[in-house]
């Protein structure tokens, strides 16, 4: 009998040193504007809160981190003490994070929207475009004017890509519809994005859309008693009004996903590229304003895209200038998906 009570307690004292011993996992998150923006920082936070929610992880973030020498410094704080796992959230991290996994191999670093790898770093980002299809169509059927203005970052092709699919997808339901761009060089600038869209209101946009990072541009368009379409999260409480709905980002899966095969050991670098099918992308609810027919549309179109039924890049596409770019029954790769960098026929604006 002593025997048998020496070796049961052996067997928990076994358990309880291995649970002990147990290293938490450490994420890191690197945003480049607030998490307040209900933007694009706040939507990976949310993200990161469901990594934060799973047992022996813990997550820390860093916001409003300039592109350039500041993300290196912070990044390469973060793999000095111990993080597993890095995830740097905006295009202009990419090279200071490429340069920082060079000398923490034992560290995974992530990028999000860029197209650099390494051994111990990927790349991904999500097929927003198909989502800015579908609010592009609900943008098209409800103006009046047939002009839509359009709040937008930076020349990159990301958001050359999606204000691509939003014009596609107006003018596949509005074919006299045009979409001005105006850019703000800002990611987050809420009193430089809200005078863009002043702008684009005085020349007659009757519908608002917008790839930054604020509400500002919806709240303009309902200042001024127009329509607008929201981007990251659903921001319709900013502009309950003008808000017909938004393009939005649903992190947590993701990110839950990768941070398990970390721990499991079976991560491997590579591009991630998922969309509305694999639910990273969506659209938010859409607003009381919007028709019941038009709702019906729109979602039948989705359900099309998610089943690979009605590419978003679907030839023929002509760019701005007349020019063919996709001939008739092509679709480009992801790689010339990625390397976007001219407008389709319909945007009225420079890519510069």
């Amino acid at each position: 009998m002593k025997k048998i009570f020496f070796w049961m307690a052996c067997a928990v004292l076994t358990v309880f040193v291995a649970g002990a011993g147990a290293e938490e996992m450490k994420v890191g998150f690197v945003y480049v504007s607030p998490v307040g923006d209900a933007g694009w920082s706040y939507a990976h936070d949310q993200g990161r809160l469901s990594v934060e929610a799973l047992d022996g992880v813990s997550t820390s973030f860093v916001e409003s981190v300039p592109e350039g020498p500041d993300s290196e410094r912070i990044i390469r704080n973060m793999a000095r003490k111990g993080f597993d796992l890095i995830f740097a959230t905006s295009y202009g991290y990419m090279d200071s994070m490429a340069k920082v996994a060079k000398e923490f191999p034992g560290t995974i670093f992530m990028h999000c929207s860029g197209f650099k790898t390494a051994q111990n770093m990927g790349n991904y980002f999500g097929r927003m475009y198909q989502a800015r299809f579908l609010a592009g169509m609900t943008a098209g059927a409800m103006s009046r004017s047939n002009t839509l203005g359009y709040v937008a970052a930076f020349p990159i092709p990301e958001v050359i890509r999606g204000i691509n699919a939003f014009t596609l997808g107006a003018r596949a339901v509005n074919p006299e519809a045009t979409v001005r761009v105006v850019w703000t060089k800002t990611w987050y600038d809420p009193a430089t994005e809200k005078e863009a869209a002043k702008s684009l209101l005085d020349v007659g946009a009757d519908v608002i859309a917008q790839h930054q990072d604020s509400p500002s541009p919806q709240e303009a368009a309902q200042e001024r008693g127009a329509y607008s379409v929201g981007y990251n999260s659903d921001m319709s409480a900013f502009a309950p009004k003008a808000h017909l709905t938004a393009s939005i980002w649903n992190w947590g899966p993701f990110y839950v996903r990768t941070v398990e095969q970390v721990r499991s050991g079976t991560w491997e670098s590579g591009s991630w590229w998922p969309g509305l099918k694999e639910g990273l992308v969506d659209l938010a609810p859409f607003g009381p304003m919007v028709p019941e027919n038009l709702k019906t549309l729109v979602l039948e179109r989705k359900s099309r895209i998610e089943n690979g039924q009605a590419p978003v890049f679907s030839g023929p596409i002509a760019d701005q200038k007349g020019n063919l770019r996709i001939a008739e029954g092509e679709t480009p790769s992801d790689e010339a998906l990625l390397g976007m960098t001219w407008f389709v026929k319909g945007v009225i604006g420079s890519t510069q």
